[in-house]
This record gives C-alpha cells, sequence and structure tokens, in this order.
C-alpha cells in the first residue's frame, strides 16, 4: 500500500485528512475498531521515504501516515501543537492512548510501542509495531503466537 500525497513532517495539522477539509478522507481516518487483526498488513511509501531520512526525528511522521496509526491518540494533540509527538514530559501529563519509541536501531529498525496512559506513571501496553527498513507491521501479540505454536505442535508430532 503506498500513500498518494506527501505531507510535510511536523507540519501541525498539514498531514491529518481529518483536518484538511476532506470528507472522504476522514472516514478513512477512523481508526480501526479494537481487536482487528492487522497484523497481516504493511504499510510502505516509497515516495516519503524517498524525500526524508528515516531516523529518530522523522519515524514517527512516517509511522503517523500508516493505517496502524490513530489520530485520536495524544501524540496527535501534541502535533496539533507544534510540540514534538514522542516528547514524554507533555504525554506524561496526559491520559488516554499514546505511541512511543521504544527500541531504535538506525537507520534499519525502529518499535513503537502503543499503550494507554492512566497516570505520570501508570501505562499499559496494548500493541508494537516495528518499522523494518522502511515497511511498517503490526507485530503478533503473544497469546496469538503462543496458540499458533500449540495448535502447530498438536499436528506435527515428534
Amino acid at each position: 500500500m503506498a500513500a498518494t500525497s506527501l505531507p510535510l513532517p511536523n507540519a501541525g495539522a498539514g498531514g491529518n485528512p481529518v483536518f484538511e477539509g476532506n470528507p472522504g478522507a476522514a472516514a478513512a481516518a477512523i481508526p480501526p475498531a479494537p481487536g482487528t487483526d492487522m497484523t497481516g498488513i504493511c504499510f510502505r511509501d516509497q515516495l516519503w521515504l524517498n524525500t526524508y531520512p528515516l531516523d529518530r526525528n522523522f519515524v514517527f511522521d512516517y509511522f503517523a501516515l500508516s493505517p496502524f496509526y490513530d489520530w485520536t491518540c495524544n501524540n496527535e494533540q501534541l502535533r496539533l501543537r507544534s510540540i514534538h509527538p514522542l516528547d514524554l514530559s507533555q504525554l506524561s501529563k496526559m491520559t488516554g492512548n499514546e505511541y512511543t519509541l521504544s527500541e531504535v536501531m538506525e537507520p534499519h529498525l525502529f518499535v513503537i510501542r502503543k499503550q494507554k496512559r492512566d497516570g505520570p506513571e501508570k501505562v499499559t501496553p496494548l500493541l508494537t509495531y516495528y518499522i523494518l527498513d522502511g515497511s511498517i507491521y503490526q507485530a503478533p501479540q503473544l497469546c496469538n503466537v503462543f496458540a499458533a505454536r500449540i495448535v502447530r505442535s498438536c499436528f506435527f508430532p515428534c
């Protein structure tokens, strides 16, 4: 899947289709229902990758283009206020869903964790995404990995 437009990084509301007055894009910006399995989806925008470097400064702007991004998260509220969306000093003052950059091996691997913040020190991990050489994936949940392994072991006895 490739995006057709090229928004500027950290352009505030410029990259958000909900705020650009495009009513058709507003419906597409609605995040998927909780529990929707998106592990089979891969997102890559080669035009964006050819234009901007994929490093810790721009990786969140790239992730925000993907269908995995929730436009109602705390990070988006910070972007609208022209504050860096991964600013932990600001995110810790908010409650709700947010994304954080948990692991970085520039320029090939970035791990982004979606979490629910209930207080300055209380966060609950929800989902994990990884960007591997410019392609964004949702990591499978651990319970799904174990379930698949158990089912597979039942069909292939040693």
